[in-house]
C-alpha cells in the first residue's frame, strides 16, 4: 500500500440525493476550497461520497467533507480513530440528524422553538398532540435534513398533522419532529470555525456571514447582528460543527431563534470569501492536528 504524503488531503463531495437543487453549488465550493488549499501547499484529491464507504485505500492524514450518510460516516469514523483529521467530524455531521439535535439544542440552551420528536405511526402519542393554535407547526423528517419538499411541511391543522405524519411512514421514514411555528422575518447564515462577534476574522480563517432568505413578505424587524452570531455559534458548539450553515427567526420583538442547522453548506451567495476563509480555517486546523500529534 503507497504510503500517503503528509500534505495529502481529500475533499469528499456531498450525495447527489443530499443535494436536492444543489448539487452544482455544493460541488463548487468544495472544488473552489480545494484549490486554495493546494495554494497552500495540500496535495487536494476530490473523490464522491459513494466511493469511501467500501474503500479500502489508505487514508489520507487530513480530509474535508460534505457527505451525510450513516455508511460513510461510519467510514470516516474509523478513519479518525486511526488519527486522520476530519472536518466535519463525522460525530459532528451525525449531530446534524434532528434525533440528535433537538436533544443537544435543548441541553445546551440554543435558542429554537418548541420541538419534540414522535413516531411517524398513528395514532400520535398523547404528549405529542397537536397544540391547539392558529399558527400551526411545521412537520420535519427526524433524521436527514431535507432532500426533498415533502420533508418539511406546514402543518395549519391536527387533520394536516396527521396526514403529513402519515406520508413521512409511507416513505419509511420513522420519526418526525413537529416544530413551534414563530412568526418572523426568515435569515440564513454561514459560519466558519469558532465565530466570536466581538472579534475580527482572523488569519484562522474565522467567518460569519447572514443575510434574509430570497421571496418572503419581509418585516424588517430589527435585532442585534452579534446575537444572531452567537445563538448561531451556540447552535453550532452544542452540535460541534466547524462548517456550517442554517436557518433564524426574527421576530417582532427583535428575538431570535434558531430553526435548522446543518454541516458545510454551499455557500452560493458567497462562494469566493467563504472558500478562502474556509481552506485558511483548515490549513490552520490541520497544521493543529499535526502538532496535538507530536506531542502525544
Amino acid at each position: 500500500m503507497t504510503r500517503r504524503s503528509e500534505r495529502s488531503c481529500w475533499g469528499i463531495y456531498r450525495e447527489l440525493a443530499h443535494s436536492p437543487g444543489r448539487e452544482t453549488d455544493d460541488a463548487e465550493i468544495l472544488g473552489a476550497t480545494a484549490g486554495k488549499l493546494e495554494r497552500q501547499a495540500f496535495e487536494v484529491h476530490l473523490k464522491p461520497a459513494e466511493e469511501i464507504a467500501d474503500s479500502r485505500e489508505e487514508p489520507p492524514p487530513f480530509l474535508f467533507v460534505m457527505c451525510e450518510r450513516l455508511p460513510i460516516l461510519d467510514r470516516l469514523q474509523e478513519w479518525e480513530e486511526l488519527s486522520s483529521c476530519v472536518v466535519n467530524t463525522p460525530g459532528a455531521i451525525r449531530n446534524t440528524y434532528r434525533d440528535r439535535t433537538v436533544p443537544l439544542f435543548e441541553s445546551n440552551q440554543v435558542p429554537s422553538p418548541a420541538s419534540v420528536i414522535v413516531p411517524t405511526s398513528l395514532p400520535i402519542p398523547k404528549e405529542a398532540e397537536f397544540r391547539e393554535s392558529p399558527q400551526g407547526c411545521w412537520v420535519k423528517r427526524g433524521d436527514v435534513h431535507a432532500t426533498e419538499a415533502a420533508d418539511v411541511v406546514f402543518a395549519p391543522n391536527p387533520a394536516g398533522l396527521a396526514r403529513a405524519l402519515a406520508a413521512m411512514k409511507g416513505r419509511g421514514i420513522e420519526a418526525a419532529v413537529l416544530q413551534e411555528h414563530v412568526p418572523g422575518d426568515l435569515i440564513k447564515y454561514y459560519g466558519v470555525g469558532e465565530v466570536d462577534p466581538e472579534a475580527a476574522p482572523d488569519e484562522g480563517g474565522r467567518w460569519f456571514q447572514w443575510f434574509y432568505h430570497r421571496g418572503q413578505n419581509l418585516q424588517g424587524y430589527s435585532f442585534d447582528e452579534n446575537e444572531l452570531a452567537s445563538a448561531a455559534s451556540r447552535a453550532a458548539t452544542a452540535l460541534g460543527l466547524e462548517v456550517f450553515g442554517g436557518d433564524a427567526i426574527v421576530g417582532k420583538d427583535g428575538r431570535i431563534v434558531i430553526i435548522d442547522l446543518n454541516a458545510w453548506p454551499s455557500f452560493a451567495l458567497y462562494r469566493e470569501v467563504a472558500s478562502e476563509r474556509i481552506a485558511a480555517y483548515l490549513a490552520a486546523r490541520f497544521r493543529r492536528h499535526v502538532e496535538v500529534g507530536v506531542q502525544e
